[in-house]
């Protein structure tokens, strides 16, 4: 009787290779999840940037519409100091007072907005003036005087 016990206890255990099986099933789920995560929390980030710009764009829009003139700063709008996803503060540039030299550009190197811009310096946190070059594709942009808000990439 003795015996028999032990051999239904034996009988009851994993063994190695059903462990190391289920654990490459595992690995190959978490291998597949992962990138998945990662592209979706992605897109929700760029989202949530977008719904910050466009809801500062209007608040600006009504500025200039009372005032006949963009504000100084985004402290005007109760924006200041405002932070992107990514924990960075968005970036307002007057075009009046920065000129053209101070504009984000297209590709053909014209100015993408008339009286402001407004961005998000992306993931990256870093920006540059022409949405070509590499470490602007990722910003979220206000381009064409608020008739595009997204990503830098997607702006023809």
């Amino acid at each position: 009787m003795a015996r028999a016990y032990r051999r239904s206890i034996r009988a009851a255990g994993f063994t190695l290779v059903e462990l190391l099986v289920a654990i490459t099933i595992l690995a190959v789920i978490v291998a597949i999840a992962v990138p998945s995560y990662s592209k979706y929390r992605d897109r929700a980030l760029v989202a949530q940037a977008v719904t910050d710009v466009a809801g500062m764009n209007i608040a600006l829009r009504h500025y200039i519409t009372d005032n006949h003139a963009p504000p100084a700063s985004l402290a005007a709008v109760g924006s200041a100091g405002k932070l992107d996803p990514w924990g960075n503060p968005y970036v307002y540039v007057d075009l009046a007072t920065a000129g053209v030299g101070g504009a984000r550009k297209n590709k053909n190197l014209v100015p993408i907005n008339s009286d402001f811009d407004l961005y998000s310096k992306g993931k990256d946190g870093a920006s540059a003036p022409p949405l070509t070059a590499a470490k602007s594709r990722d910003d979220v942009i206000l381009a064409d005087d608020g008739a595009f808000i997204g990503l830098a990439s997607d702006y023809e």
